[in-house]
């Protein structure tokens, strides 16, 4: 990223800013925020202290480092709350879950990645959750993939194009092979992963429309000893359907797919 100037420019910035804090640590400092965009540190310090003076961003003078302070979670919380995806989802999640007992959850796409907003946790004793509100890259689990799939060809360039961060030993890093996995994401119309984005978890996601095109994707997740091929080919049907009831009351409409009779996943 390089710096630029103008307003459009120095809004970019402060949103970068921002949204860094929803990727990686708790808390940064003013050099590895410079460092991660690019931007020189006095940028950064300028941008840091604007944040903080309207309780987007709150400093601790004891690490000399920076959080995301109370008026972030304030609009987070009405985001969330806000947000017709999350509100058309949740019965339908509910009522997912009670069939396969297993977590469903619902995540929005947004720039760079994909946030989940909410999930109706499963029943099991054993079971999994997600955090709500962090940005996760679309090349890994099945709710980023089955998004990618529909994204438009620019953007899968650039995202393949670019650095495929392994976030566990099975996340798929091999560009050529994550397009392969994409048109038969596609064609059968879900995506499955097992330990992709987190080790120890099993994944079948669809994705979700609005009346502009693709907006979210709704997934079934559990421990990764039950997420079997078994269970995959089970839950794929499924949650289809709920997709699909998902994204008409949303006033979208899915694109065609085959009915799903395979249950290829990668490891």
């Amino acid at each position: 990223m390089t710096e630029t100037t103008g307003g459009t420019g120095a809004t970019e910035r402060v949103a970068d800013v921002l949204l860094l804090f929803t990727d990686g640590p708790p808390t940064l400092g003013v050099s590895r925020v410079s460092r991660d965009l690019g931007l020189s540190k006095a940028v950064v310090h300028r941008i840091l202290q604007s944040l903080t003076a309207r309780g987007l961003i709150a400093y601790d003078p004891a690490s000399r480092e920076y959080r995301l302070g109370p008026a972030a979670a304030a609009l987070g919380s009405r985001a969330l709350r806000d947000s017709d995806l999350r509100t058309a989802a949740l019965p339908f999640l509910a009522e997912l879950r009670d069939r396969l007992h297993e977590t469903v959850t619902i995540s929005a796409k947004v720039h760079g990645g994909r946030v989940y907003l909410d999930q109706v946790v499963g029943t099991h004793e054993i079971t999994m959750s997600v955090e709500l509100g962090r940005r996760f890259p679309l090349h890994a689990g099945s709710s980023g993939k089955c998004m990618l799939a529909h994204c438009a060809p620019d953007e899968v360039d650039r995202l393949l194009d670019g650095e495929l961060v392994a976030l566990t030993p099975s996340t798929p890093t091999d560009p050529a092979a994550l397009r392969a996995e994409l048109v038969r994401i596609r064609e059968r119309g879900y995506a499955a992963s097992a330990g992709e984005r987190q080790g120890d978890a099993g994944s079948v996601a669809v994705p979700v429309f609005g009346p502009g095109g693709l907006v979210g994707a709704v997934s079934v997740c559990g421990p990764r000893f039950r997420v079997t091929d078994d269970f995959v080919a089970v839950t794929a049907p499924r949650l289809i359907e709920t997709a699909d009831r998902i994204t008409a009351r949303l006033g979208g409409t899915a694109p065609p797919r085959t009915v799903p009779t395979s249950t290829e996943r990668t490891s």
